[in-house]
């Protein structure tokens, strides 16, 4: 256990008997520390007497006492160059006094002269002024300045007191009382690389904290040995089945406290919820330390997590997919994925004002009263989002960083700079929460650290990628003194995520009414189709997930697509629209056809004279409007040409007309266009008007 040095520690280094013996033993126990200066002044002036009788009238030997006393001086003079000036020349001055009187009183007498009169003035003069050094050291507000005010004083911290010391196994932590007036906090920054430097360790060895109750106290904490050089498996789930309301753990500081992080708020405990911006260089771990939070986040009962990676697809949350609601491993479904977030957030809003409650927490993930399902926490975790920013917007993610927290959402940036030309600051602003690794310079390290951070001794940029998993975490409900504390993040392997994934699908929690049912009005098949990865071990091919129905008053029957014959059945989003089949692959050539057993008349062939009907255009165009009108009255809020396509007997035209009529909407404002090629999002009057 850490041993902390007090100032009743001193008093009680100087009052052992204050509670028992005489009062003879406890003046003898006060006096003790004073008597060395007098003791060696008496016995200077007693050892005159037999050198004076032996070495009276000896040429030769009064020489031998003046060299020996120039001698003496000189070497107290070199030897307290490593203490203060004050005690260097107090020392040299009671020496060369000293062996002067001695050197005369050896040759003429002790009471030759004015020698007599010297000496019981000079020896109790330089006896009290030992006495007095010693007394003002021991001050009675902090430890003795003598055993490290050498020290500070070479790191340019003059006149500072150490008024707590606190030593461990690896580390040691020292409450400073600056001189106040003459020093602050910044000057203690300035000069932490010096500091680190006269005690030989690394830079990220010596780390400040500023004291929140006054300016002129600091905590220098000093950590002589990277405990966290060697990597760290990760331990488990720290809350399996739990809420995503528990913290996460995502790593372990350097004196072996857990690393965590929080998603939702906790009113009780004064904390908000967070959005996180995750940075770092190629090389740094800053992917892997984001597999390890997600890695805990899909072992909750009440989280689904929309992902996503347009750089590196799925390279990187490969292992994860399977407990991922939405990844969006390319540019038209990440951007089908922010608008999607964007729109979620007013529903969830009213969703949680509905049900009473001021932010999101566990219970409402569980049924409500009337018995509507519960809407779980939503986690939008963004990798490499520089690809996302550079191709939509720098400002693409400042909504949503600004307004989500109230509706149940989290946001995470990943990317490995967050310059002004990558993000906006307004974005970055808004997220709140850092998680940096190594970076390329101190500049780079602003970007996501505050001026405190860095100066209380934080720097990413010292690592660079040669200590990937190194890094720093200033998060909500993480304690102000760690955020300039190193940490490693846990290192998650393949197996260990695949077991996440399998054995937590039986908890996890699926999207629930609401938030699908905005995502599917927003982007359409950009989300109903969305690509749904299969648990390891159940299947070989993905799964796409096609839902009928959205929100808590849509049925089969009145759904988003009423039935699935009236669904556009093109391939998937994304998917791949040629047919791998090939004629005759699988059919013997040479075989005979069957007997004909029975012949079925499945539908009259019309005439092949059969006209169109004829109508004019523009009665084709006031029926295309008619129906238009009749999907808005059904709440559809996205459709396209096939859509209009299953009404063609009121217009009489071909694909490619309709197409054209479709494209004139969209430039009289009647629709817009989507993330997806040929849906458009259908405007109402009022707005297009």
């Amino acid at each position: 256990m850490p041993r902390t040095i007090t100032t009743d520690d001193t008093r009680q280094q100087y009052d052992v008997h204050g509670e028992g013996g005489g009062i003879g033993e406890y003046l003898l126990h006060r006096a003790k520390p004073h008597l060395p200066p007098w003791l060696a002044g008496a016995g200077a002036g007693l050892a005159s007497l037999p050198a004076h009788y032996f070495w009276s009238g000896e040429p030769g030997v009064t020489a031998g006492l003046t060299l020996a006393s120039v001698a003496l001086t000189g070497l107290t003079w070199w030897a307290g160059k490593s203490t203060t000036q004050q005690r260097r020349l107090h020392s040299a001055v009671t020496v060369a006094a000293a062996s002067t009187w001695f050197t005369a009183a050896a040759i003429a007498g002790p009471g030759a002269g004015p020698l007599g009169e010297l000496y019981f003035i000079g020896a109790p003069a330089l006896a009290l002024s030992w006495n007095i050094r010693q007394i003002l050291r021991k001050n009675v507000e902090g430890l003795a300045a003598g055993a490290d005010g050498g020290f500070l004083e070479k790191v340019g911290l003059a006149k500072t007191q150490v008024i707590r010391t606190e030593v461990g196994p690896n580390k040691a932590a020292f409450d400073l009382q600056l001189p106040r007036g003459e020093l602050t906090s910044t000057d203690v920054s300035k000069n932490l690389e010096r500091i680190a430097g006269a005690l030989d360790v690394p830079k990220t060895a010596v780390r400040m904290t500023e004291d929140p109750e006054s300016a002129s106290r600091v905590t220098l904490t000093v950590v002589p040995l990277d405990l966290l050089k060697n990597t760290v498996p990760c331990p488990g789930p720290s809350h399996p089945g739990g809420s995503i309301a528990d913290p996460v753990h995502v790593g372990i500081y350097e004196d072996g406290t857990p690393a965590v992080i929080y998603f939702p708020g906790d009113p009780k405990a004064g904390r908000n919820a967070a959005h996180f911006l995750v940075m770092g260089m190629t090389g740094s771990g800053k992917s892997e330390g984001g597999l390890t939070a997600l890695a805990e986040v899909v072992t909750r009962r009440d989280v689904i997590v929309w992902a996503s990676d347009p750089a590196k697809a799925e390279q990187t949350l490969g292992p994860l997919l399977p407990a991922i609601d939405w990844a969006a491993l390319d540019m038209p479904s990440t951007k089908a994925m922010i608008e999607a977030l964007k729109a979620a957030i007013p529903v969830r809003t009213a969703w949680l004002a509905k049900y009473g409650y001021k932010q999101w927490e566990p219970a409402c993930a569980e049924t409500q009263a009337d018995g509507s399902p519960g809407m779980p926490y939503l986690i939008g975790w963004f990798e490499e989002a520089a690809k996302a920013i550079r191709e939509i917007d720098d400002d693409v993610f400042t909504g949503i960083s600004q307004e989500a927290r109230s509706a149940g959402v989290s946001l995470v940036i990943s990317m490995q700079r967050a310059s002004g030309n990558q993000v906006s600051t307004d974005t970055r602003a808004s997220l709140g929460s850092s998680w940096v690794h190594g970076v390329r310079s101190e500049g780079d390290a602003r970007f996501a650290l505050d001026d405190e951070v860095l100066d209380a001794g934080a720097a990413p940029h010292v690592w660079k990628d040669k200590k990937p998993g190194y890094s720093y975490l200033v998060a909500n409900g993480v304690n102000d003194a760690l955020w300039a504390t190193p940490l490693r993040d846990y290192l998650t392997g393949v197996d260990y995520l695949n077991w996440a994934v399998i054995n937590f699908a039986d908890i996890r929690a699926s999207i629930d009414p609401t938030t699908a049912g905005v995502a599917a009005r927003t982007v359409d098949r950009a989300f109903t189709a969305r690509t749904r990865y299969p648990i390891p071990g159940t299947t070989d091919q993905p799964e796409t997930t096609m839902l009928n129905g959205y929100g808590p008053d849509e049925d089969e029957e009145n759904g988003y697509y009423p039935d699935e014959d009236d669904y556009d059945m093109r391939p998937p989003y994304g998917a791949d629209q040629d047919d791998d089949y090939e004629e005759g692959e699988f059919i013997d050539a040479e075989q005979e056809l069957p007997q004909v057993e029975q012949v079925v008349q499945l539908a009259a062939r019309p005439p092949a004279d059969e006209p169109r009907p004829k109508i004019s255009t523009a009665d084709a165009r006031a029926a295309m409007e008619e129906v238009l009108e009749e999907f808005e009255e059904e709440g559809r809020d996205v459709v396209g040409p096939a859509d209009f396509m299953a009404y063609c007997d009121r217009y009489g035209r071909g694909r490619s007309w309709v197409s054209g009529q479709v494209a004139q909407f969209v430039l009289a404002g009647r629709l817009a266009e989507t993330s997806e090629v040929g849906r458009y999002r259908i405007v109402p009057y009022e707005v297009a008007a």
